[in-house]
């Protein structure tokens, strides 16, 4: 599966508010994916950015698939023994 056209962005939670749901592949602000510490989110989307980022000022990229597989395996979104059952 190829996401060569799928783009993330990474921004305080404290935003979910500003963000529309219908705009992003994302269904609710119940169930983002949360940084460890519980202070950031991402949402993704496919082509053009939709409207509703511009409203966002923490927002940190866009970035590409590669790269937030990449950003999501730090420390900052895994948490420690995440892979230990």
């Amino acid at each position: 599966m190829t996401f060569k056209n799928r783009n993330f962005i990474i921004f305080s939670v404290d935003e979910l508010n500003k963000i529309n749901f219908d705009q992003v592949l994302e269904t609710s602000a119940d169930t983002v994916r949360r940084s460890v510490d519980g202070t950031k989110t991402f949402v993704k989307w496919d082509n053009e950015a939709p409207s509703c980022i511009d409203d966002i000022i923490t927002k940190e990229g866009p970035y590409t698939h590669s790269e937030i597989l990449e950003i999501l395996s730090g420390e900052e979104w895994t948490p420690p023994n995440a892979d230990i059952m």
